[in-house]
Formats: structure tokens, sequence, C-alpha cells
């Protein structure tokens, strides 16, 4: 007999297994499925380490970091455990940036948050680690904080299966509908409603259902440093930063290891998430290791690196939403910047899936110009 479930969740990366885990949180019968095992370094919610952050290009994604900070803290009450550490975010501009800074302050300033402005000097004196080029602004939030990529997705895991939700891996599937979910190998599940969380595979799925959803998928990579004093850059001594301008780069203080991890953001190939490897990109690794030289020179040698994926839309904002003419289908994309909001996706995919809530926003509809504009011009700097 074909088994049912309230909610079928398609792919358990981060944004998946936070919907399973709400729905699940709710009373809800849920069956997860995963077409890798749990936990697999094929997508983008492996490894140690993401930015949580207060500061954002628009007053809208403002607000909702406001409500990713206090999903996080409601995650870490349910685990058991904190899984938030604040060190201080410092986005860091050049002169004439290709990220303009006047998007940070104008939308931080409507929101209310507070924010400092720092010259370079100012920047050297609270951490001299850093070795910045003349005319650099530092917009320093106190809140930046570091949320675990690897043990927070399988954090939300555990919490789903405490709650009664079934977990399945290695269970590629193979098509949807709105009441039912088919696998690869014939395996049908019914349902009354399927929330799809299948990142770099998304756009195959919602094919079948009359969606030509334009993603573009790249393969990007991260590495660590080994610099020769750690205790420079320890949490309490060191904020994450980000260099915002083209091209873009992004780091952390040590974190559970005496090494630094940074990377450049969307500066991968494009790739077929099918057919990609996972070798380590000399160039790539030459570029990050030229910029970390310079302006963080006690940073140290690499000592490793890592591939991961991002499924980028073409404007860089996430996909939650119903599907038009599916309503019992929901969808939840994170372009490449989604993991810092995952619980918060769960809570919102799990209204949709629910009922509870008929649209997030137009913003991050699947009907808005940027997914439906075949002449729109993809940008993926925020």
């Amino acid at each position: 007999m074909t088994e049912r479930f309230d909610h079928v969740v398609v792919g358990l990366g981060a944004l998946g297994s936070a919907a399973a885990y709400q729905l699940a949180r709710r009373g809800r019968s849920v069956l997860g499925l995963e077409q890798f095992e749990l936990g697999h370094h094929r997508g983008a919610s492996h490894d140690t380490s993401r930015i949580l952050r207060h500061s954002y290009h628009t007053p809208e994604y403002v607000r909702l970091t406001q409500d990713a900070y206090d999903d996080w803290a409601q995650l870490s009450a349910d685990a058991g455990r904190e899984l938030v550490t604040v060190v201080g975010g410092l986005d860091l501009f050049p002169p004439e940036p290709a990220i303009p800074m006047v998007d940070y302050t104008a939308a931080l300033s409507e929101v209310g948050v507070p924010f400092e402005l720092l010259d370079v000097d100012q920047v050297g004196e609270r951490w001299p680690q850093f070795a910045l080029p003349a005319g650099t602004t530092g917009l320093f939030q106190e809140r930046g904080a570091i949320v675990p990529a690897g043990p927070g997705t399988a954090a939300m895991q555990d919490l789903a299966r405490r709650y009664g939700a079934v977990l399945r891996d290695r269970s590629p599937v193979a098509s949807v509908t709105g009441t039912s979910v088919a696998l690869a190998d014939g395996t049908t599940y019914s349902c009354g409603s399927v929330v799809v969380c299948a990142d770099a595979w998304t756009a195959r799925l919602l094919a079948p259902l009359g969606i030509d959803l334009a993603l573009t998928v790249t393969l990007e990579q991260a590495t660590y440093f080994a610099p020769e004093h750690p205790e420079d850059f320890a949490p309490e001594r060191m904020p994450l930063w980000i260099w915002m301008d083209d091209p873009s780069f992004y780091g952390f203080p040590c974190y559970g290891e005496p090494t630094v991890k940074a990377a450049q953001d969307c500066g991968g190939p494009v790739v077929d998430p099918d057919a990609r490897g996972s070798d380590v990109s000399e160039e790539m690794l030459a570029l990050l290791a030229g910029h970390m030289g310079s302006m963080l020179p006690g940073a140290g040698r690499p000592v490793r690196s890592l591939r991961c994926q991002y499924a980028l839309t073409p404007d860089r904002d996430f996909v939650v939403d119903r599907v038009p003419g599916h309503p019992t289908v929901a969808i939840g994309l994170g372009a490449g910047h989604g993991f810092k909001f995952a619980p918060t996706f769960g809570r919102l995919l799990a209204d949709l899936a629910t009922g509870e809530r008929e649209r997030v926003s137009p913003t991050f509809a699947l009907d808005r110009p940027a997914l439906v504009d075949p002449a729109y011009s993809a940008h993926w700097l925020v």
C-alpha cells in the first residue's frame, strides 16, 4: 500500500530539514526525502560555518534577519545548546565599491538596527589583524555571528525525528504533484502537500508542473588558512568580515579549530550538479590567497579547500512561494545565501504547506520579473 503523510519534504539540506522540523513540531505527519546520504557534500549545507548578520541591502532583508535571529534562538532552545556564536560583523567597502554602501546604511537605518562606520585607522585600532587599502570604510554591526553549517543541519534533522518526522536518505525523487511524490525506483507516497527544497535540482522537479525556473548552478570553493598565531584570530578578538566589491570575499575568525576560513562569493564556474567534480581549483585558491595575503597578512598559508554549490536566481533573491496552479506545492530556494535564514525558511514553508499563509512576499515569488522575463539581466553581488 502507498504510505500517506500530511506533508512530504523533498531535499534535506538546511532548508528542507528546517521545514521538516517545523512541520513535525506542529504535530503533522512528515516524510523527508534526500537523494544522497544525510550530511552529504554535494550541495550547500555541509562544512563548519555560515554567517548570520543584520547587514543587508534592503529593509525587507534586514527585517528578515531579525526573524532569523529569533528563529535561531528558538532552534537553539529546542536543541538544548547554543547554536549562535556572536563575534561582530565587519562589512568592508573600498572607495567606489561594486556593492553600494548606501544600500546597507539606508536599509539598517530604516529598520532601526544600530551600526558604526569606521575608517581605516579606526578598524586598525580595534582589529590590527587587518591591513586595509586607504579609503576603505568598515560598517560594523555588533550582532554579526557564526552559525554551524553541517552540525546545524543535523540538529534540525534530529529535532524533526524527535517530533515524529520520518527521514529517508538515498531516496532520489523523480516527480512531484500536489498530492504525491514518486521516487526513481517507482515507490510512491501520497500526501496533503509537498515542500520542495531541492536546491540545484529544483528546476527539473518543477518543469513538469509548468514552471521554467531560471537557475544558474555554480561550484564555489572555501579555503582554511593556518595562522602562525591563531590566538590573534580567536572569536573574541576578530569579527567575521565581507569584502564588498567585485570580486567579493568573506571570512571568519577561528571557529572550532585554529584555522581561518575564507571564500569568494559567486566566483566559481557554472556546472551541472550531476556531473560536477570536487577537485580544488588552483586558480580560485590563488585569487583568494592573494586577497588574504594583502588584507589579513597574519592569516597564514592555506591548508585545505572544499567545494560547495550555489543555485542562483537571476536577481539573487530567494524563492519562498507556492507553485502557481499547484497550491499544495511549496518551494524554498536560498540562492547561495540562505543558510543564515534556514530556521526562518522552515517556519515560512510550514506556514505555506499548512495553509496558514497564502504568500510570503512578492520579492520571493515564483512569478516575479526576474524569474519570468527571459530578458532579465542577472546580477549576483549583494
